[in-house]
């Protein structure tokens, strides 16, 4: 009987989805024959028994989280599992720390390079150790450039939740300074799913594909809010900043000071009600903005402020400045479409 590689051990697995040492035996009993050891482990019943990886879907699991001491570096890490159950498992948990320190050290540019590598043949050996398909999904890495850099993450209390900021600052002081405010406005990502930095970050043509949806959704709250006698919300023409030329803002100020005028309001007092009026227009046509955008969204912290302006504030009570430059959000499962088993039909199809 010949040796097999761990390689061809990986390829038969990926193939029939058969546990690890099943693999192997196969292999071995026939002389690395891939068609062979194929057909053997179907005769056994082996890889019928199986469902095709292919089929089953990792939309579970845990993120991972490591910063430097000093604040200089801060990875991130999306492991998926088919189940929950497999999540609380140790022997995950401790893969999710392990692969967690493997990219943080390495730098690796992507999951591909992860895996081909002897790191990526442990993670293969524990995946099956485990027993469930297991994935790397995704990782993300930012660094300081210099000591003006303030950085810092969080993780949400269930771990499925990883975030890390970065933010330029004026000075080393100020960067020190602002490292738990990052933190802070780590805490408020998780919790507002930002897709993006800022409104300047859209595609046109997403904006412009968002903004009738959108629109229409508030005229169906509107007379869901009209049944109930409350105040409606004004119905915008437009969802996001992009959209705001100095053109559609000119005419605004314009429409304000139109509507002012038929009430008979005092021009001398116009300036005094335009530029709230115009804010409040710029607050209704930017709905995008606030809900996917990370500087745009208000501060949970302080809602009188969007996240911008509240990291300029804190920044400006420290004597500096500070501008969030980067972000990376994880979230367990995120955009994975999760199949609906059908527990009957699967039971009658074995039975079959």
């Amino acid at each position: 009987m010949m040796a097999v590689t761990a390689a061809q051990v990986k390829e038969l697995r990926a193939a029939t989805d058969a546990p690890m040492m099943d693999c192997k035996k196969a292999l071995v009993e026939n002389d690395g024959d891939m068609a062979k050891a194929t057909e053997w482990l179907k005769e056994r019943g082996i890889a019928k028994a199986a469902k095709k990886a292919s089929e089953r879907v990792a939309a579970e699991g845990l993120v991972g989280l490591k910063i430097a001491d000093d604040f200089s570096k801060a990875t991130v890490v999306e492991i998926n599992s088919e189940t929950d159950f497999v999540a609380k498992n140790e022997g995950f948990q401790n893969l999710v720390l392990k692969t967690t320190e493997e990219v943080y050290s390495n730098n690796p540019a992507d999951v591909d390079t992860v895996m081909s590598t002897e790191f990526g043949r442990y993670f293969t050996e524990e995946t099956a150790k485990i027993g469930e398909k297991i994935e790397l999904r995704r990782f993300g890495t930012l660094e300081a450039e210099d000591d003006t850099i303030a950085m810092n993450g969080y993780v949400h209390s269930n771990n499925r939740i990883a975030v890390i900021v970065k933010a330029k600052c004026d000075s080393a002081k100020t960067a020190e300074g602002m490292r738990d405010v990052m933190k802070q406005v780590a805490m408020h990502a998780s919790a507002m799913k930002p897709q993006t930095l800022s409104f300047k970050d859209f595609d046109p043509a997403f904006v412009e594909s968002e903004t009738k949806g959108r629109i229409e959704a508030i005229k169906k709250e509107n007379e869901e809010l009209s049944r109930l006698g409350k105040t409606l919300k004004n119905v915008p023409t437009y969802v996001s900043m992009m959209q705001l030329t100095d053109e559609v803002i000119a005419q605004a100020e314009e429409d304000i000071k139109a509507t002012l005028k038929e009430q008979g309001k005092p021009e001398q007092i116009w300036d005094k009600i335009v530029p709230g009026s115009l804010a409040r227009f710029i607050d209704d046509n930017t709905t995008l903005d606030k809900e996917q955008a990370l500087l745009d969204q208000t501060y949970v912290l302080d809602d009188k402020k969007t996240v911008a302006e509240a990291v300029e504030a804190h920044a400006k009570a420290l004597g500096g400045t500070a501008e969030i430059v980067d972000f990376i959000r994880l979230e367990v499962g995120e955009g994975i479409e999760k199949a609906t088993d059908d527990f009957a039909a699967e039971v009658a199809a074995q039975m079959g």
